[in-house]
């Protein structure tokens, strides 16, 4: 490989597992949610595959089908149940060595930062409750209905960013970052600090694989 560095405008980040440890358990969360389900009279046999905030959406539709009246209780619910669980795990969860340092050096390149996770806001102020010192961006499942893998959360924060998707990196740990940001146009990077393996992110056809975030800071200019 040459010495050439790649010129981006922005890098937009995955949370959980890229930047910050959060520990959530989510074999709990989903024994919760089926469960929660369950209880409104409604099978989860259809929607057990799903991820967890997926499934939590095809649960209300099917008890909005079953039962109108029980349909808002249930999201109601759902959600906070869930909320309970990042907010807990949050708690516990810290920022990974680098992170900041990272985010001042590439504000001092001038390159545009933004997150993009279907984690709560909450969770994510718990963690790192001066995030809006350091990114451009910062859209939680709580400023999208269509959350990743859908391709719209990452657009719209490129259309926060007000920046293109060629000259933009999505960094994340998880196949469905890299999904997104294929979708979306933009350069992929994978990183080794969450709980997905070398082998998940070259399957998932990721552009680049760093070790962790801060390695970004040796290929871009």
């Amino acid at each position: 490989m040459n010495n050439a560095r790649l010129s981006l405008d922005a890098v937009v980040f995955d949370f959980d597992g890229t930047l910050a440890k959060l520990n959530i358990d989510f074999l709990q969360m989903r024994i919760a949610v089926i469960s929660l389900i369950n209880s409104f009279g409604v099978s989860t046999d259809s929607i057990k595959a799903l991820f967890v905030l997926e499934m939590i959406e095809a649960g209300r539709r099917l008890i909005s089908q079953n039962n109108p009246k029980q349909e808002s209780s249930y999201h109601r619910l759902a959600n906070d149940l869930i909320e309970h669980i990042e907010i807990e795990a949050a708690k516990k969860g810290n920022l990974l060595d680098g992170t900041r340092e990272m985010l001042d050096e590439l504000k001092s390149r001038k390159i545009k930062t933004g997150v993009v996770t279907r984690n709560c806001q909450s969770a994510v102020n718990h963690v790192f409750p001066d995030i809006f010192t350091y990114f451009d961006a910062v859209l939680t499942r709580d400023h999208t209905p269509l959350v990743k893998p859908h391709p719209e959360h990452l657009r719209l924060t490129l259309h926060e960013l007000q920046v293109a998707p060629e000259c933009t990196s999505m960094v994340g740990d998880h196949p469905m970052d890299i999904k997104i940001g294929r979708d979306v146009g933009v350069l992929t990077m994978g990183v080794l600090t969450g709980a997905s393996s070398l082998k998940d992110l070259i399957h998932a056809k990721a552009d680049l694989i760093l070790g962790r975030a801060p390695d970004i800071l040796d290929i871009i200019s």
